[in-house]
């Protein structure tokens, strides 16, 4: 698995890297820019809004935004990742911090309209995956949504057959998301399958509110 040293030497690649797997529509990131592109528009039917991008990367979709006057924050492993996007997004608030101990504090001290992870979660475990959500969930205003998209599949089966497909290109460090089970800890988890190997899923508080006052 990357450290974050390993982070900080492929960032200034990573742009190229997925642009070459997404254009020959290969895992692991087939999908990747039809995935961005939903999520930048619906962020863009509630102008003005404020986005925490956890993983964000070099900044591909949150410079869209910060260029269109979205208030950005921003968490991230990688410091040359975090150096790359503030070239970008001067304004943002960006920091450091690995998701496996939750959001660093500046963070927690923020609400949200949309909380975004593209290509990030799935360097957790399914249960850190769990704790990290409802971390994020509560972190929204309340009409928030939190907007994952990543390497995803809407069964286990279907997650067996493309590792098999795959072969030893698979990365073996890494936990990817099955919808089937994740639903069954946030049952208003919604998937929209995008390609093979990747999905947006989509959890806003009100639903998961509402969810928990009926059964609770």
């Amino acid at each position: 698995m990357l450290d974050n040293k390993g982070f900080d030497l492929w960032a200034d690649g990573y742009d190229k890297a997925v642009g070459i797997s997404d254009e020959e529509n290969t895992y692991p990131f087939a999908g990747y820019k039809e995935i961005l592109g939903r999520i930048y528009q619906t962020i863009m039917e509630k102008p003005g809004a404020t986005v925490l991008d956890v993983g964000f990367g070099t900044g591909t979709l949150t410079t869209k935004l910060y260029e269109k006057g979205y208030t950005i924050y921003g968490q991230d492993f990688s410091s040359r990742m975090i150096e790359l996007a503030s070239q970008k997004m001067p304004k943002a608030q960006l920091f450091q911090g690995d998701m496996v101990n939750g959001l660093v504090v500046p963070l927690l001290l923020q609400k949200y309209d949309f909380i975004v992870a593209t290509y990030s979660l799935h360097h957790l475990t399914n249960e850190q995956k769990e704790v990290f959500i409802r971390i994020m969930l509560e972190r929204l205003n309340e009409d928030g949504c939190i907007l994952i998209g990543d390497v995803a599949f809407e069964t286990r089966r279907e997650l067996e057959k493309c590792r098999q497909e795959t072969g030893e290109e698979w990365d073996q460090d890494e936990i990817y998301f099955v919808a089937e089970e994740m639903k069954r800890t946030f049952p208003e988890l919604e998937f929209e399958k995008v390609s093979y190997c990747s999905g947006i899923f989509r959890l806003s508080r009100k639903k998961e509110s509402a969810y928990n006052a009926v059964h609770d």
